[in-house]
């Protein structure tokens, strides 16, 4: 066998090896946690060594995962900037990007490391907002790139930008600690963000359509917070796959014989060029989106 490696699958070695486990890194990738599996097993088999160790909890790399993740890191970085220098652009100068909270909160770090390693000249500039915080401000040029998300089929506030671009779907979970105990007859003690939030807005409103009584447990100041509360027992939430975390348990039933109801799925979107803007920016968010796609 000739030495080398598929691409896709050491882009699928480092989301799992960032995420702790096999189903956290299936919407990274934008892949079943089957496919990412058989990934993992081909990639194994190809350099004939185990690259994880499974856990109660998960899994984690074995010395030799921890030497590969360095160089995988490095070859995805090489093959991007190299991709991008033979189609005759770089990517230099000062990217204002707006992120929702709710947007894969354990790979954003990596996301921006990459994107440093892939462009040194690109100075980017991060700012955590609510999803209608960037659509709307996608209309007055508060920055660049606006990457939003949206329940499907609900409408939630202002009306969708027009031209968005897909980046993937995940579905909208309960979740709660493995150790939460709820007591027969109580409302569901519910967890969430200020009520500007769109979530917080669509998770009460499909409560109280579905007849399931609730109380607001604790109000968190961003989705880390909401993680920790959840972690720490304080009662349930509605999150998106890729935001619930390793150690928290997806929940269908409170109790024998009551159910939670079924949610629907999430969206996340890049807002649309917009007219006038520099060509290096349209080329930022091209390239973002093709790191945030890749199979």
């Amino acid at each position: 066998m000739t030495p080398g490696f598929d691409f896709d699958q050491l882009r699928t070695f480092v989301a799992v090896a960032e995420a702790g486990s096999l189903s956290a890194a299936a919407p990274r990738v934008f892949l079943s946690q089957s496919s990412v599996s058989e990934q993992i097993r081909k990639l194994e088999a190809r350099i004939g060594v185990t690259l994880f160790t499974r856990g109660k909890f998960g899994v984690s790399p074995t010395p030799a995962g921890e030497r590969l993740l360095g160089h995988a890191r490095q070859l995805l970085a090489q093959s991007e900037r190299a991709w991008h220098d033979v189609r005759g652009f770089s990517l230099a100068g000062e990217l204002r990007l707006a992120i929702t909270d709710y947007f894969r909160p354990a790979e954003v770090a990596r996301m921006l490391r990459h994107l440093g390693m892939a462009y040194p000249s690109l100075r980017i500039h991060v700012t955590i907002l609510k999803s209608g915080e960037i659509e709307a401000g996608y209309d007055t040029g508060d920055f660049d790139i606006g990457l939003s998300m949206r329940v499907l089929g609900k409408a939630l506030g202002r009306e969708a930008v027009a031209g968005t671009r897909t980046l993937g779907r995940e579905s909208l979970e309960w979740v709660a600690s493995p150790d939460l105990v709820l007591a027969a007859g109580a409302p569901l003690p519910l967890l969430v963000l200020p009520d500007s939030c769109a979530l917080h807005r669509f998770t009460t409103q499909w409560l109280d359509a579905h007849r399931v009584p609730y109380t607001i447990a604790h109000v968190a100041s961003g989705v880390a917070g909401l993680q920790l509360a959840l972690s720490a027992g304080l009662g349930v939430a509605c999150l998106n796959a890729s935001a619930s975390g390793p150690s928290l348990a997806r929940i269908e039933t409170l109790m024998p014989g009551r159910r939670l109801p079924a949610l629907p799925d999430a969206e996340f979107h890049l807002l649309p060029a917009r007219r006038g803007e520099p060509e290096w920016v349209t080329h930022a968010r091209d390239a973002l989106a093709e790191q945030l796609t890749a199979r």
